[in-house]
């Protein structure tokens, strides 16, 4: 399969395609510009239509500088818009999409029905037909790319300062105007050369989904746009490859399905934002929580009087759920924390009797640090976990003289004096 040469090239087209999409597309999803990729790609059509009524042929060339020229026309239209109008950007988006969408389809249908332009195949760009790419086509491709990836590695340090903060380039003395001129430009051309692989209408895609999930992988901008590149590369490859093994299967469609299934995947796996993993780090957390307020609970009805407790008891302070209740007293019960007596009642062992009083004297601690925030703001509580106990003495000094002005000090043992 990968001997033949129309494979051949229908493959590097497309891969170039995607690294192209997910390199730029990261720029417009941090600019909450994802849908300006969409309006580009519908505003496209009416300038491959007229580009083709003007040369009459389909010469690749052309047709790719038409559509560059009304996708960044309908750009502009939709930016004017917004500054200069009370109309909103999705509003806008809405608008400009749907009337250049509409213009470009009645002059395909005027094409269609005129002499030989049914022969024209123009029709492949609405949903794309990347097999029916040629050596020129991919040629033009490939330098597009060079040019689009090569100028973003020269402007990545003005480009990202104008995504995060356009006000303080401004202050730098960057050309803040013109280096976003440049950054819609190039997203327009990457739009544009996408056409014939993907289509007008899943060409929004083609931004949106490698970016997005490179976003789940990484905090950094530089990772996300090497990786989103490499994404939308494999998503090239993997639709165009599928494609030639499934008689009659469109490519660009496929290559659309790959990328957002490498989304699901991540929206489902990746290691910090993925939702498996964030089900898992809330059940530790809800595990954790649970453990310390029975503890407290226990610890505290113990400071009152040493014996042992009902669950009414323990839940009236601190009430949780029946499952997670009894969840959290059988794990605790294994740790011998706590024990079990004959009439169902539990009580703080030894080791319990530490724990608890180590997880209170923690939890009030936190308590004074709400209360006196500003006069602790030096500690780093994040990096601790929010875990006082392991501060150094010195800086707990002050929690510990709060403790005795507010009478807040747990007593180690019944009858056993203060810590």
């Amino acid at each position: 399969m990968l001997l033949q040469p129309n494979t051949q090239w229908v493959l590097l087209g497309t891969m170039l395609l995607g690294m192209t999409s997910g390199v730029l597309g990261s720029f417009a999803l941090l600019r909450r510009q994802s849908l300006i990729g969409d309006a580009m790609s519908h505003a496209a059509l009416p300038g491959i239509c007229i580009a083709f009524i003007i040369v009459g042929s389909k010469e690749m060339i052309f047709l790719v500088l038409g559509a560059g020229i009304t996708a960044y026309f309908g750009t502009f239209l939709i930016q004017t818009f917004v500054k200069h109008s009370r109309i909103k950007t999705d509003t806008a988006i809405g608008l400009v999409l749907s009337v250049f969408f509409g213009i470009g389809i009645v002059l395909l249908t005027i094409i269609n029905r005129s002499a030989g332009g049914n022969q024209a195949g123009l029709n492949e760009f609405i949903f794309g037909q990347a097999a029916a790419m040629v050596r020129s086509d991919v040629y033009i491709f490939t330098g597009a790319a060079i040019l689009l990836l090569a100028t973003t590695f020269l402007l990545f340090k003005e480009l990202k300062l104008i995504t995060f903060d356009r006000e303080f380039a401004e202050g730098l003395g960057l050309p803040a105007t013109l280096i976003n001129g440049i950054l819609m430009t190039m997203i327009t051309a990457s739009v544009v050369i996408g056409l014939q692989a993907v289509g007008v209408v899943l060409m929004a895609a083609m931004l949106i989904a490698p970016a997005i999930t490179a976003r789940y992988w990484t905090n950094r901008l530089s990772v996300m746009i090497i990786l989103s590149g490499i994404l939308g590369g494999f998503s090239g490859i993997i639709g165009t490859l599928v494609s030639t093994q499934i008689s009659g299967m469109p490519t660009g469609p496929l290559i659309i399905v790959s990328a957002c299934l490498l989304f699901f995947l991540s929206l489902f796996i990746a290691p910090k934002k993925g939702l498996i993993t964030k089900a898992i780090h809330l059940y530790h957390l809800k595990k954790q929580t649970s453990e310390a307020q029975v503890m407290q609970s226990l610890y505290e009805l113990y400071e009152e009087e040493p014996r042992a407790f009902t669950s009414e008891e323990i839940q009236h302070a601190r009430p949780l759920t029946p499952i997670m209740f009894r969840r959290t007293i059988n794990t605790l019960i294994r740790r011998q924390w706590i024990t079990t007596k004959h009439d169902n009642s539990y009580q703080l062992t030894s080791s319990g009797q530490k724990n608890g009083y180590r997880i209170t004297l923690n939890n009030r601690y936190l308590q004074l640090y709400s209360m006196y925030e500003l006069q602790f703001a030096h500690l780093p509580m994040e990096k601790m976990n929010w875990n006082f106990l392991s501060l150094p003495k010195e800086d707990l000094q002050p929690f510990d003289e709060l403790l005795k002005e507010h009478d807040m000090e747990p007593l180690l043992e019944k009858g056993g004096g203060h810590r």
